[in-house]
């Protein structure tokens, strides 16, 4: 017990707190008829293909095929955050367990809190992805990029120029929210975050030309 209540385990302490949280939040959550799950996925966007984007976009590309490789998009958000925390705290206190073996302490939070965070995201992306094998996939769901032509979307992330894209969350026939990468027809035209722009030519993969909303009121 002294090694779960040591000082210099309580972040580890912390994620097994915040992970008993979220099970005993969405099991209430399910029984009102409702998912967190669903609201958290709402907020990223599906596992990028990692559009082409300009040289000015890297900090946003990176994001990309951050998400991409936890597999983020392919799970739903909630599972990814209970396996990151569960290998988190699991790793932290096998950390101080085995150091208070051989060295007969703790090691110091600022030394274990990284390397249980390292450890932890091979282990992430390894069960991730074992588990994205196994979520059945709906093949009649599925529709080219194209398709979002002509689709309203809202701006997320960012400020819109020309060669200078931002992230815009848009919905597809199916009702599913999408993440692209969108910019103005017009070089004299921006778009800022909460503005709401209509997609009108696909650039390429998940890259889109965007004028201003015509008609707010169908968003």
């Amino acid at each position: 017990m002294s090694l779960f209540l040591a000082p210099q385990s309580w972040p580890f302490l912390l994620a097994l707190v915040l992970l008993i949280a979220l099970a005993v939040i969405e099991g209430l959550a399910l029984l009102l008829g409702f998912s967190i799950s669903g609201w958290f996925d709402d907020f990223l966007p599906d596992a990028p293909d990692a559009p082409e984007l300009p040289a000015g976009d890297a900090a946003g590309h990176a994001f990309d095929a951050w998400l991409g490789w936890l597999h983020i998009g392919k799970v739903p958000l909630l599972v990814v955050l209970t396996l990151l925390l569960t290998a988190f705290a699991v790793g932290g206190f096998l950390i101080n367990g085995v150091a208070h073996s051989v060295l007969g302490d703790y090691l110091p939070i600022f030394v274990s809190t990284p390397l249980a965070f390292l450890g932890a995201l091979p282990v992430v992306r390894f069960s991730a992805g074992a588990i994205a094998r196994l979520v059945p996939r709906d093949e009649t769901s599925a529709e080219p990029l194209a398709n979002l032509v002509g689709k309203v979307g809202v701006i997320i992330n960012g400020t819109a120029r020309v060669n200078y894209p931002a992230q815009a969350r848009v919905k597809n026939n199916h009702g599913q929210t999408l993440y692209v990468h969108v910019e103005p027809d017009d070089e004299n035209r921006q778009f800022v975050t909460g503005e709401s722009v209509l997609l009108v030519k696909q650039i390429s993969g998940a890259r889109f030309l965007v004028i201003a909303n015509p008609r707010p009121d169908l968003l």
